[in-house]
């Protein structure tokens, strides 16, 4: 293995650590702030500090024209407010390990919209299998019982699982339109238009202010967590592996991920993970195989015959 390919695994890892131990601090942090707004707080900070990054790489940090700012919109209101709205209330029911899982759907989901939508992009059968595969594992992570369908547990599991389906449906529906802009600026302009969103979200719902929590060291610590480790400076990691690997590849940090997060949680939060719970990850991850397995194929196919022929 050469020098990059240990310095790709080692940020890879780095990535999948900084995102699978994102969902403990998030369960932590959520002993203190009120969901909605917590998020929000999220990305306050995260987005002034992506848009200052923005402003160091990009000659032009503005959205410019109706396409780029249609970008800005999706981001804002899927990839960032939906996503995190559903799963920070979510995660007041789930474990860690759990909404990590769930979320880790989201490539799967990605493929299946981005089928349905555009019918030239039909699923085969054993596309369909697999998506029906991912969908069967929430399920038995949620585990709902014909006599209490609406427990506290199977409807975490269920707004965790939306949020998946937003982020993917707003990763497909960013990928067509025809507007091109940095990522860079995207990725800021939709935190803070996430986060605007997620403020009045948050005021919608009368959700309450405890002016102590800021004199808590975990509560302030999970926060800066969050918007500088997790997702400032996990983007960063993120788009500097998607230039070196490539989407097929940087997905399967979505199937790491929940290791860390099921290890720290359990670590920090005392969180198990039962046989239920594994069996369902499973199960989202042979459907992802299955979904992406000429992309699989082609990406690993090809690093294992170049290895050879060298």
């Amino acid at each position: 293995m050469s020098v990059h390919r240990y310095r790709n695994l080692a940020l890879f890892l780095v990535l999948a650590g900084v995102w699978g131990t994102a969902f403990v601090a998030i369960r932590a942090g959520l002993e203190h702030f009120p969901p909605v707004l917590f998020a929000a707080l999220r990305y306050d900070i995260a987005g002034l500090l992506m848009l200052a990054y923005a402003a160091t790489v990009v000659d032009d940090v503005l959205p410019r024209g109706r396409d780029q700012w249609l970008l800005v919109t999706i981001g804002s209101v899927l990839l960032i407010a939906a996503y995190h709205a559903f799963l920070f209330i979510g995660q007041q029911h789930t474990t860690a390990a759990a909404a990590a899982i769930v979320v880790s759907l989201s490539p799967v989901l990605t493929t299946g919209f981005a089928r349905a939508l555009f019918p030239s992009d039909a699923l085969s059968s054993v596309g369909l299998v697999g998506v029906g595969l991912g969908l069967i594992g929430v399920a038995v992570i949620a585990r709902p019982t014909p006599d209490d369908v609406l427990a506290a547990d199977a409807v975490a599991t269920g707004l965790v699982f939306l949020a998946a389906a937003s982020f993917a449906l707003g990763s497909v529906l960013t990928r067509r339109v025809e507007g091109h802009m940095p990522i860079e600026t995207m990725e800021a302009w939709s935190m803070l238009g996430g986060a605007v969103l997620l403020h009045l979200l948050s005021l919608a719902m009368a959700e309450p202010i405890d002016p102590t929590s800021w004199a808590n060291a975990e509560a302030v610590g999970t926060l800066a967590y969050l918007a500088v480790v997790s997702s400032a400076i996990g983007f960063l990691l993120y788009f500097d592996l998607l230039e070196r690997l490539g989407a097929v590849e940087i997905n399967m940090v979505s199937y790491v991920a929940p290791i860390f997060a099921a290890v720290f949680g359990w670590l920090y939060l005392g969180e198990g993970v039962d046989l239920t719970t594994l069996f369902g990850f499973a199960l989202i991850v042979a459907g992802f195989v299955l979904v992406k397995r000429r992309a699989l194929r082609e990406e690993f196919g090809y690093v294992t015959g170049s290895s050879q022929r060298k």
